[in-house]
């Protein structure tokens, strides 16, 4: 098995002229490369996401019995072991290099994952064929993958719906915060933002837990709710839909206290780290997902790729739970971080 850092150096000749496989994903380095996995305008929100977790600090207390901390993550009757999934990622031989196109990419991300314990949210595409490859790859899996729809045209979304529930996924996702995307505005009727109406009758569809990512705000989560949703996912796209957004480490705790008795809350942006995710935790959320870096792990092996950067975030995040006095993911508490 490969470490982490021979995992980079193998993706660094073979990601493409945009991303530099750096041992930390920050946004620093991609900026505002798009194509590429930068983010919109400056490339602020994606530096904003990163540099907001690293302002939240662990507070050590190591007076507590020993033994090695529980990760295990239930969902939707779904056991993982650790509340950690992939995230879904679009057009990766035009971001990342022509080593894999999408159907390959979501291939080997769902397989690796389910090999690691845990689970995929598969990207979307213009393509139809994008999506049948991601439903054939989930179904392979046994269902363990979460097929992610971009909030297309109401005909385009029942389309993509059909496709995916012949892979008989435990759940489905909207990223509704792709609504900030180019090329979902020129479609014909345009595709973007979903009112709650729309989305109730998209949730309806579904016949499996739905969630619907790109929530941030109280005001968004609420809709949400209203809507039907299951779980939401605490998320601006990354940063590339929108310059000069909060980061999602900014919003989380309130938009968790407001709903998260409620729907299950995932959160994205900037986590590159065991430790970054035991924060998560603590302000609220119930598990994290995490793009670029599964993106890196991919190019750089495969399967085996994936389940070295799982591992070594279960790793992080057991070592972080030991050291702050959690002995299994409900004992992690808001008095275990400092927010400055």
């Amino acid at each position: 098995m490969k470490t982490y850092t021979e995992v980079l150096e193998c993706a660094r000749p073979c990601i493409g002229p945009y991303c530099k496989a750096c041992p930390e994903c920050s946004g620093k380095a991609c900026g505002s490369k798009i194509p590429g996995p930068g983010a919109k305008g400056y490339g602020d929100t994606a530096i904003r996401n990163y540099d907001a977790w690293k302002k939240i600090r662990v507070k050590m207390d190591t007076l507590h019995p020993s033994g090695e901390p529980d990760l295990t993550f239930e969902l939707f009757g779904k056991t993982f072991k650790a509340p950690i999934f992939a995230g879904p990622v679009g057009a990766v031989n035009l971001h990342y290099g022509d080593k894999y196109d999408d159907l390959q990419y979501n291939d080997l991300l769902v397989s690796g994952c389910a090999d690691a314990g845990i689970a995929a949210f598969t990207g979307d595409g213009t393509n139809p064929k994008v999506m049948e490859g991601a439903a054939k790859a989930i179904a392979k899996a046994k269902g363990l993958g979460i097929p992610t729809i971009k909030p297309w045209n109401a005909q385009t979304v029942k389309e993509k719906m059909d496709i995916v529930k012949e892979a008989h996924p435990f759940a489905l996702a909207m990223d509704v915060d792709a609504a900030g995307l180019p090329f979902l505005k020129n479609m014909t009727p345009p595709a973007g933002s979903k009112t709650v109406e729309e989305l109730k009758e998209i949730i309806e569809m579904s016949d499996v837990p739905f969630i619907v990512k790109g929530i941030m705000t109280v005001q968004g989560a609420l809709k949400a709710k209203e809507a039907g949703a299951d779980a939401i996912v605490v998320s601006n796209h990354g940063g590339r839909v929108l310059d000069g957004c909060q980061a999602t480490a900014e919003v989380l705790e309130e938009i968790a206290k407001a709903v998260g008795d409620e729907m299950k809350i995932f959160v994205d942006g900037g986590i590159r780290s065991g430790a970054d995710i035991f924060k998560a935790l603590a302000l609220g959320a119930d598990a994290v997902i995490i793009a670029r870096p599964y993106v890196t792990a991919v190019y750089g092996a495969e399967q085996e790729g994936v389940q070295v950067l799982s591992g070594k975030l279960m790793n992080e995040l057991a070592d972080t739970m030991t050291m702050c006095g959690a002995a299994n993911l409900k004992d992690i508490s808001r008095d275990m971080v400092f927010v400055q």
